[in-house]
């Protein structure tokens, strides 16, 4: 799609190495750009790759994800070098990140490249190109790594480091029983709409409790009877390495739009869990901890030149906090020793404490101080009667239980507490100047940050998205501190070695070829003077040599150089600069000093060295510089007129004179006594007024000074053309139209002594006169005029619709230099039109057949005559239009109209189609039988049932033969029964009846029409359900050749509007199988989520709710996308927050759909795949990637033409995303 964006390598160590050319300045075959100051890589964005670039980089610098991977050995993994190899398992997602984080330890390049990894994720051009959700990558990422380590001793690398369990609990307020469930989670998505930071957040999750009482009572399962209780969720195990999610973008359902929220959210560099645990997008880039201070922070002189303007800036902001009220009334309140207060004395304390009162000061602009407490209730909290205000408890245990740098938010209580460093997407920095220091990776771009930067990510545009924590128990041993090279494997440390040696030495080269100059030395012996220009007297190898040379060599250099190419040379040799003009070569400055180097004398690469002894050429004299440049004029004569009396033809010559020849020596040379010259002013001859007779006062300057250059046109106009010339004011009053040629070829199949004429002709030529004009070029018979035309012929060889003869060429819209087939056939007139029409379905490999038609003709007298032309028989026929991808498109239903008023134009192609059309305001609708496949037998081996499946889905319909019905392969039964014309204000239950008189459906026994379940037919698969028999088929908008498959039932069926029809499938246990699928209703009226569903499956098979596992099946990816109720879940505050419903994104619940049900009471696996699915998805990957070559080689073959053309920019649809992993079970 993007060509060749994707073939650039900035990686020098990548498998994809593309073609060095001598002295190509592209990137591709350039070497990379060593690593700057800080001594750290970035990462090259592939176009759309930031937000993976960012997630890359945080795991990098994650020592202990990182050395955890490199622990694992070829002899786990498997080696890049097997990976063609059929019985070879190698991981390739694994090795890929191996290589790349060895990559950004130690090769010396600026950038490195994600190429190879993003290919071993399957992902296309299309796919980089696109930009995806950070947080949803993280953990497909994090599932991808754990099913490419199965296996290995690295098989619990993600749960080892991430991997979190929230606890859920509901406690009785009678009995005081507590009821469990535990949630795994790899990390925590928290609220950031109407929340003003992360402690707030986690508050809500894991403090607050969320009450069933008065009308909504939970029923305990101990006491057996609705009573009140108490639901909450608590931190139980935290990971090393805790991930936190930030939800900063919402849905407006007002502007159907996604919006990001961006006010302001605090995190603190170190945050305390304890309160918390029970027992205890546009564009991404990333600010990282160096906690192995591998890179150099230091800040550039630009930023201590603005320290003066930052600690002003920093006044200004402490003086605004000051002011603040907010700032103000909390700092009162915590002053006091009950830490409450009066709201009346509150007041009054201000004004102790500022001098000024509230009213005075602060109510214009925030109104009353107690509705102001109000609008803050997150942080103030009033008692019931309004009358006391005190802090909430929260601030006092996060906001003001910190050290006095504000870096440790815990209580003074709590000092013994194990703390969480704050380390990834957007955190806070420390400006010491000794250990761990931040930077930001902004994909190439690596810069050192300071703590204060840290406050932008706080809120705005560029606001944090992601937090990763670091637990501060864990320490780094003393020997990886700046030591890059620390537990990487040694056969990555080889390959970085050397390939940091080649990079040195390609850089060395690549600054040697820098400086290398072509120089074309033309020597004098071999040249001539000829029109004031010089030219070869020889061949152009014989007269020119080419010469490489270091521009940082002196003029002496290059003179030693070329006495040694040359065999001999007498005299003194004078080297002059010289330049290449459309009159020939001129030489200009002498280059002097042999001391000088050749950068110093301004000689570039590519430039012409004029090798001669500096006076003469072949015995004459050579005025060098730019006084005596050779100008190249376009002498135009008036000739005769062509045989069409359309315009005046000229001859056009060219002539070579000195820009300081005079006018007088041009008009001696050019024009006969009497005659005139005529100069164009403007550059456009086809305008008369740009025409001017030169006067005779101006004979005597020069022909630099009136401004003729190369290229100009001059008219020289005898005596007996001076007609033209309006005398008085010297302007030319006629001249000739733009005047060119044709070309014209012989199609009448006739022997002629040319098949290819050119044919001069004008603007106003008429073509009737181009045609006479060409039968007599091609020798052809005059009987020809009268039953020939001429037909434009296009890029491909097509002859498309003929010109009518009293057109002209402008009329006619012919460009100067077009092709003209001269055919058989007379030419359409003005009032009618010439139409290509093809037969049947197969449009590209039936040929096309022409016609000409009245435009009042009817589209059933056209058929007719196509019909006749073609000797097609019979009447079951009708015309469509042919539409942008070739394929038969609308049907000119109404066959009565002109085709004139139906905008058929001559040049359209038109669609005979086997099939009457149906009456106006009916549907002609095709009918298929529908019923699911049952359950593959275990006799049939795996990879035959995925072969099978894999087929059947690509298979197309083939239309029936006689009444015998036809079978559709795919991985649903389907058996095409016929065609029903129906009225479109029929209702559903009359397109069913009808569908039930067709022969196919008599052989069944069907009672009646609520036994049938109706579905539109999509890719060969039922797509949207028709549901309620009494609505009209109109009113579902089927197109007009949409097509329906019918659906078999065993008992009626009467679906309501919010009823979701499912097929729902148990696994079995102990097997990656399924029982057979059954179709389950689900009312979706009162709520369409997860938490909805899990309880109406475990309803349907009888289990308790926390023990089952439901996932959807997505069968065009053979993949599963597990439903969880609990991770959508955005805060516990007593439902205030609604659930996202299945049926948007991710999951797009709908009709059909077919949803795994796993019962963990028999197993505790909850991998849904099945055997099919690997298989599936290995046959999905290997097409892939042979498509991607088979796209290579047609890129390969087509790159000379690809340089032309300009690559656009399409907006693309948001698509899933998702990493193909091989299988490693």
């Amino acid at each position: 799609m993007f060509g060749d964006l994707f073939e650039e390598n900035f990686s020098f160590v990548s498998n994809n190495q593309c073609g060095k050319g001598k002295k190509s300045k592209s990137k591709d075959t350039e070497p990379p750009a060593p690593r700057e100051f800080t001594k750290l890589s970035g990462i090259k964005n592939q176009g759309g790759t930031c937000y993976l670039n960012s997630l890359l980089q945080t795991l990098h610098f994650t020592p202990e994800f990182r050395e955890a991977l490199f622990s694992l050995g070829p002899e786990e993994l498997g080696s890049l070098e097997d990976i063609n190899k059929p019985d070879v398992k190698v991981r390739i997602i694994p090795l890929q990140l191996q290589r790349l984080f060895a990559q950004l330890l130690l090769l010396d390049q600026q950038a490195a490249s994600t190429t190879d990894l993003t290919e071993s994720f399957g992902w296309n051009s299309n796919e980089e190109m696109r930009q995806h959700d950070v947080q949803e990558l993280n953990r497909i990422l994090f599932s991808a790594l754990e099913t490419s380590l199965v296996g290995t001793s690295g098989h619990d690398l993600i749960n080892r480091l991430y991997h979190g369990t929230v606890v859920n609990q509901i406690v009785c307020k009678e009995c005081k029983n507590v009821s469990e469930r535990q949630e795994d989670f790899l990390d925590l998505t928290v609220a950031v709409k109407d929340v003003s930071g992360l402690e707030e957040a986690l508050w809500n999750m894991y403090v607050e409790e969320e009450y069933f009482e008065n009308d909504n009572l939970y029923r305990c399962g101990t006491c057996n009877k609705l009573v009140e209780a108490a639901k909450s969720a608590k931190l139980r195990k935290l990971p090393p390495f805790l991930t936190v999610s930030l939800l900063r973008f919402n849905f407006d359902f007002e502007k159907c739009e996604r919006y990001k929220e961006t006010s302001c959210y605090t995190f603190p560099i170190r945050i305390n869990l304890r309160p918390f645990c029970g027992c205890y997008g546009g564009h991404y880039h990333v600010y990282i901890k160096d906690v192995d201070a591998l890179g150099n922070w230091q800040l550039q002189e630009e930023e201590s030149k603005l320290m003066t303007e930052e600690k002003v800036q920093k006044d200004t902001e402490n003086i605004k906090e000051m002011e603040n009220p907010l700032t103000i009334l909390k700092g009162i309140i915590s002053e006091e020793e009950s830490k409450q207060i009066p709201v009346d004395q509150l007041g009054q304390k201000l004004l102790e404490k500022k001098g000024m009162s509230w009213n005075k000061k602060y109510r214009k602009q925030y109104g009353p101080i107690r509705k102001y407490l109000q609008n803050h209730s997150q942080i103030f909290q009033l008692s019931p009667d309004d009358k006391k205000v005190s802090l909430k408890e929260m601030y006092h245990q996060l906001q003001f239980g910190s050290d006095c740098r504000g870096q440790v938010l815990q209580s003074p209580s709590q000092n013994s507490d194990v703390q969480w460093t704050s380390e990834s997407l957007c955190t806070v920095l420390k400006d010491s100047t000794s250990g761990s220091h931040w930077f930001d990776l902004n994909d190439s771009k690596v810069q050192p940050i300071k703590e204060k930067d840290i406050e932008k990510q706080f809120q705005g545009k560029e606001s944090a998205y992601m937090l990763f924590y670091r637990k501060s128990q864990l320490k780094r041993p003393s020997e990886a501190q700046a030591n890059p090279r620390y537990r990487v494997p040694g056969h990555l440390l080889n390959e970085m070695d050397a390939a940091n040696i080649e990079l040195r030495k390609r850089r060395v080269d690549s600054d040697s070829a820098d400086n290398n100059i072509d120089l074309r030395l033309h020597l004098g012996s071999h040249y001539k003077l000829y029109n004031g220009a010089l030219h070869p007297s020889l061949s152009w190898k014989e007269s020119v040599l080419d010469l490489t040379i270091d521009k940082r060599k002196t003029l002496g250099d290059l003179r030693q150089s070329i006495f040694q190419l040359l065999e001999f040379w007498e005299g003194d040799m004078i080297l002059s600069t010289a330049k290449s003009l459309p009159a020939g070569l001129h030489v200009y400055q002498t280059l002097d000093g042999d001391e000088m180097t050749l950068g110093g004398t301004g000689l570039a690469d590519g430039a012409d060295v004029f090798v001669w002894n500096g006076k003469e050429v072949g015995g004459v004299e050579v005025l060098p510089g730019l006084d005596h440049e050779p100008v190249l004029l376009n002498v135009l004569r008036l000739a005769g007129y062509n045989e069409g009396g359309k315009g005046q033809h000229f001859i056009e010559s060219q002539h070579v004179v000195p820009c300081s020849a005079e006018l007088s020596t041009l008009w001696k040379a050019l024009a006969s006594p009497g005659g005139i010259i005529l100069m164009n002013s403007s550059g456009s001859d086809k305008e008369v007024e740009n025409w001017k007779v030169i006067p005779e006062e101006d004979m005597k300057k020069t022909v630099k000074i009136v401004g003729l250059t190369d290229g100009s046109s001059i008219l020289v106009l005898d005596s007996h053309d001076q007609s033209l010339v309006n005398v008085a004011s010297g302007n030319l009053t006629a001249f000739m139209h733009d005047i060119s040629w044709l070309q014209v070829k012989n199609f009448c199949q006739l022997e002629a002594e040319e098949k290819q004429v050119k044919i001069t002709a004008t603007v106003e030529t008429v073509m009737s006169d181009i045609k006479i004009k060409a039968i007599q070029e091609l020798r052809l018979g005059e009987e020809l005029v009268d039953d020939s035309c001429l037909r434009p012929i296009n890029g491909k060889g097509k002859l498309l619709s003929p010109v009518p003869e009293d057109y002209t060429v402008k009329e006619a819209e012919l460009k100067m230099g077009s092709l003209l087939g001269l055919c058989h056939g007379k030419a359409p007139t003005s009032t009618q039109l010439f139409l290509y029409f093809v037969i049947g379905n197969d449009l590209q490999g039936t040929p096309e057949m022409e016609i000409v038609v009245e435009e009042t003709a009817s589209v059933r007298e056209c058929l007719n005559l196509m019909l006749e032309k073609s000797g097609l028989p019979g009447e079951n026929w009708h015309l469509r239009r042919l539409d942008w991808c070739y394929e038969a498109g609308e049907a000119l239903s109404e066959e009565g109209a002109r085709l004139r008023e139906l905008n058929v134009c001559s040049g359209d192609t038109l669609v005979i189609t086997e099939g009457k059309l149906p009456p106006k305001g009916f549907l002609k609708v095709p009918i298929w039988w529908y019923k699911p496949l049952i359950h593959f037998g275990q006799q049939e081996s795996m990879q035959d049932q995925v072969n099978c499946m894999t087929c059947m889905m690509g298979a197309l319909r083939v239309s029936p033969a006689g009444d015998s019905p036809a079978y559709v392969q795919s991985d649903i039964g389907l058996c095409y029964a016929g065609d029903v014309e129906i009225s479109g204000e029929a209702f559903l239950e009359d397109l069913k009846i009808q569908a039930m008189t067709l022969p196919f459906f008599q052989e069944l026994s069907v009672p009646s029409p609520e036994f049938l379940r109706a579905w539109t037919l999509e890719s060969k698969r039922p797509g949207k359900l028709l549901r309620n028999n009494q609505q009209q088929l109109n009113e579902y908008k089927l197109g007009g050749r949409t097509e329906i498959c019918i659906e078999p039932l065993q008992k009626e069926e009467n679906l309501g509007p919010s009823d979701l029809l499912l097929r729902v499938q148990m696994g079995i246990p102990g097997e990656r199988d399924y029982y057979h699928s059954v179709d389950l209703v689900w009312d979706t009226s009162k709520e369409c989520t997860a938490w909805a569903l899990r309880h109406r499956l475990a309803a349907h098979y009888s289990l308790p709710v926390e023990k089952i596992e439901i996932a959807k099946y997505f069968p065009e990816k053979f993949e599963w996308m597990t439903i969880s109720s609990w991770t959508q879940q955005i805060s516990k505050r007593k439902r205030k927050k609604k659930q996202e419903s299945l049926q948007s994104a991710p999951f797009h619940l709908k009709d059909g759909d077919i949803i795994g049900v796993k019962n963990l009471l028999l197993e505790e696996g909850k991998d849904f795949s099945t055997v099919r699915d690997d298989i599936g998805k290995e046959t999905q990957r290997q097409l892939a990637m042979e498509k991607k070559k088979s796209r290579q080689a047609q890129r390969l073959q087509n790159d000379v033409l690809s340089e032309g053309k300009v690559a656009t920019k399409h907006r693309k649809p948001e698509v899933a995303l998702s990493i193909n992993v091989g299988i490693f079970r």
